[in-house]
């Protein structure tokens, strides 16, 4: 955080204009109940001791990471060209906040407008927000713009789901008092379709399916589009916007709300974020959608303008009929998105993705012909899969990160059925040598 000065002076009139005496009497209103007598901190440093504090830390994770990695499951490490760094590096695009003010914001809004045209292209929709916080939360929302579309009992959401995903979700309905309940999965890793045929009846708001799922595998969207189009749930699609470079999208399919996160589109790993979240429906959902939207009209001359129109800050006035918390978006992660996609264009998009698919799949059928690794889902996959080796999974991951490599994520972590089993993912930016040899380290391992 920048260093903000405030001047005795500063102080003195802060103190005068409540009527306090001193500092401390800021904290008289607060109970005492949320008082901390201490919060045993370590002593103070200077700028210069913090500073080198922070390098040294930086310094031992960099040594710590492994020089390959095949970790996925939600964070993705994809190539950005470097015309995306630099775009959004510019003044007018990194400094820039809330276009509040239409007429001195009208780069802002053209970009986002262009990042909403794209995700409408990219999943088949008809209308999609300024973006949200991450794909968890665009999830949420999207629930719960399903329950403003028709109340129910509960929603159903896949075994399969990303369970921080999953997790995000309960915190949200928790407090309208939906359910959440569980479709199971097949032996092929995809939701269990008879199951959801008996399950998907009036009494649910929605059903969730993400594809590809936490565990890779690539779902039958048809199927359930099909299933669900002459029924009250909505159908609610979150998706790797990678994949849809390659595959059909949503939308094709009837889905009535898409989300998902933005990060494989242009956006570093970051530690975890800033992520961008999109979110996408159907024109008949428009107002019931959270976030904000930029409308596309023309000023009193005739000339082509951008204006935020429909968006959550409307709960200011609104109060309890708006239709979101979120009342803001990610709008420089979303330029890098649109950047990106505008860079790589259709055709790159689907290049990208087919070496995805390609580089995925001759990972696991290597993996697979080896002597002690067995492959627990028999469907289709994109850019990630799980295999299990005959030997603790941890353990064999350990031993390969002792040699540079970090295999893939033990899932076992969080699912105990799934104990033994590794999530390994392989996107572009792993070459044909770095599969063959984790191949070869996995063979030696066991």
């Amino acid at each position: 955080m920048d260093y903000t000065p405030h001047t005795d002076e500063d102080v003195s009139t802060m103190l005068s204009a409540l009527g306090l005496s001193e500092l401390a009497d800021l904290k008289a209103p607060i109970p005492e109940s949320l008082r901390l007598a201490s919060l045993d901190l370590p002593s103070g440093m200077s700028e210069l001791e913090a500073t080198q504090l922070f390098e040294r830390m930086a310094a031992e994770v960099g040594a710590a990471a492994p020089e390959l990695s095949f970790l996925g499951a939600g964070a993705y490490d994809h190539f950005s060209p470097s015309v995306v760094d630099a775009t959004i590096s510019r003044g007018e695009f990194f400094t820039a906040y809330t276009p509040y003010q239409p007429e001195v914001s009208q780069g802002t809004l053209r970009a986002i407008f262009e990042f909403q045209t794209m995700m409408c292209e990219l999943t088949g929709m008809e209308v999609a927000n300024a973006s949200m916080y991450d794909g968890s939360s665009a999830l949420a929302e999207a629930v719960l713009m399903a329950v403003r579309i028709r109340q129910a009992d509960h929603v159903i959401l896949p075994r399969s789901l990303h369970p921080f995903y999953r997790q995000v979700v309960e915190t949200y309905v928790e407090g309208i008092g939906l359910q959440a309940v569980t479709a199971p999965w097949t032996d092929e890793g995809t939701m269990d379709l008879d199951w959801l045929a008996d399950h998907a009846d009036d009494s649910a708001t929605a059903v969730v399916v993400q594809n590809p799922n936490f565990l890779g595998v690539l779902e039958p969207l048809e199927e359930i589009g099909k299933l669900l189009a002459d029924r009250a749930p909505s159908f609610v699609a979150a998706v790797n916007p990678m994949s849809l470079g390659l595959i059909e999208p949503p939308g094709s399919y009837g889905a009535d709300i898409v989300v998902g996160d933005g990060q494989p589109l242009g956006l570093p790993l970051s530690f975890g974020g800033p992520y961008v979240g999109f979110f996408a429906t159907r024109q008949s959902h428009i107002r019931r959608m959270p976030g904000r939207i930029v409308g596309q009209t023309t000023d009193v001359n005739g000339k082509r303008a951008y204006v935020l129109t429909l968006k959550t800050r409307e709960q200011d006035i609104r109060r309890d009929k708006a239709t979101s918390n979120i009342c803001t978006n990610q709008t420089l992660c979303a330029t890098a998105v649109t950047v990106y996609l505008s860079a790589l264009g259709p055709h790159g998009l689907e290049e990208v993705a087919s070496v995805n698919w390609t580089r995925s799949h001759a990972a696991q059928s290597a993996l697979a012909n080896l002597s002690g690794v067995s492959t627990p889902f028999t469907g289709p996959f994109f850019n990630e899969f799980v295999w299990k080796p005959d030997r603790p999974a941890t353990e064999l991951l350990n031993t390969i990160r002792l040699q540079g490599i970090s295999a893939g994520v033990d899932l076992g972590s969080f699912d105990p059925d799934l104990s033994g089993c590794i999530l390994t993912c392989v996107t572009e930016k792993r070459s044909a040598e770095d599969v063959d040899l984790l191949v070869s380290v996995v063979e030696g391992a066991l």
